[in-house]
């Protein structure tokens, strides 16, 4: 035994920090989102009328892989996919990545989900994107009507959360900052749909904001603290904003690493066996396996005994509008930085609609912090620090 030099140590305690303090972490962030936004980015352009939703999922999963696959090569680190592509069209709300042999073409006005995540060594950055489908090479006209007021209601919403998280802040907050614009647009929040804290290989972790105020649930109110990651998630509905399932077949799953149970049947140990290899703690699709068969039967059994957590393809009312953004924000020292997600065109929305006096006033706010003067930090700890604010803000 040898005690620890002072640098060794020091050294040690940094491979430890898994928070935005640590500058490594912060650049694992950051790769991450360029990644999932050139994965959104690439999804977009396939999303034309006539092409088959399966082969769009699968596109955005490779060209996650790949990417990917071209960083960290001299490190031995998992990446890869945190979240499936899933493409759900109008009324369909959430998780529809459909099986080749079962899946659907867009149709030219579709109004559609986009949802997908990409992780580096456990950092993970999803994001969640609505568009309108158009015919190829042809401009999509603006929407107009409840689409357009539940579309513009959603994109406010995300910006106002971008705004309301940060330090001291309470998770409430945010809440009531979402029900007010949706008061304010005439839409509905959808029930279910919650923004959760991320940490390394967590993609739901325990803190969360609720999208509107349920008297019958308690939600446990706390601070936003410096260092945190949050996958803050908007959905807005015309409808009643509740969700229900119906006959399509839940692809998405997650394992439940906690589980264990000696399977019976092949099919569900050759299942598991792959999934404890390739997604031993975020979710995945059945689809990305090469044989379909083995996914469809493997499924059962592991759901029923707990060992897999589904995520079932959710609808709202046929006939209704649902618009959904989501994006990763970084609770950096200098503000909250919104790392992935796209520009919003408002030119292609067309409402009548227009936020109160009280949401314009957060939305003319900067998420960057008000540099305070203070006693002066020690030269490692500014150094790390504005080493980890450059990162993130490159």
């Amino acid at each position: 035994y040898r005690a620890m030099s002072a640098a060794e140590e020091t050294k040690d305690t940094e491979q430890q920090v898994e928070d935005l303090s640590n500058s490594d972490v912060v650049t694992k962030y950051r790769t991450a989102a360029e990644i999932t936004n050139k994965a959104l980015q690439g999804v977009i352009t396939q999303c034309v009328a006539g092409k088959d939703i399966a082969e769009i999922c699968k596109f955005g999963d490779t060209l996650i892989e790949r990417q990917t696959g071209m960083i960290f090569k001299s490190k031995k680190i998992d990446k890869g996919i945190a979240f499936p592509t899933c493409i759900s069209v109008n009324e369909c709300l959430s998780h529809f990545s459909p099986l080749k042999s079962e899946s659907t073409t867009l149709n030219a006005g579709d109004l559609i989900k986009i949802d997908l995540g990409c992780h580096i060594d456990g950092y993970i950055a999803v994001v969640g994107h609505t568009m309108v489908v158009g015919e190829s090479g042809t401009p999509t006209p603006a929407l107009t009507g409840p689409a357009a007021d539940v579309v513009m209601a959603a994109h406010v919403a995300s910006e106002v959360a971008h705004k309301t998280i940060k330090p001291g802040a309470k998770n409430t907050d945010v809440t009531k900052a979402i029900v007010r614009v949706a008061e304010e647009f005439g839409v509905t929040p959808m029930h279910g749909v919650v923004s959760h804290r991320l940490k390394r290989f967590v993609i739901e972790g325990n803190e969360h904001i609720p999208m509107f105020v349920d008297p019958e649930v308690k939600t446990e109110e706390f601070d936003f603290e410096a260092n945190e990651v949050y996958a803050v998630d908007v959905m807005f509905s015309t409808g009643e904003g509740k969700p229900r399932e119906r006959e399509a077949r839940t692809t998405v799953f997650k394992r439940a690493v906690e589980q264990s149970y000696k399977l019976k049947m092949k099919a569900s140990r050759t299942l598991l066996t792959e999934v404890n290899k390739k997604f031993p703690s975020l979710p995945f699709t059945i689809s990305s396996f090469e044989d379909e068969r083995v996914g469809k039967m493997g499924v059962v059994e592991c759901v029923k005994h707990e060992l897999l957590t589904p995520y079932p393809v959710l609808y709202e009312r046929a006939g209704t509008h649902v618009a959904h953004f989501k994006f990763t924000a970084l609770l950096m020292p200098s503000g909250t930085l919104r790392v992935t997600g796209l520009p919003f065109d408002a030119a292609t929305v067309q409402t009548d609609k227009t936020p109160s006096e009280e949401t314009a006033k957060v939305l003319s706010t900067s998420a960057k912090r008000k540099k305070r003067r203070g006693k002066k930090k020690g030269k490692a700890e500014g150094e790390g620090e504005a080493k980890a604010e450059a990162e993130a803000e490159a």
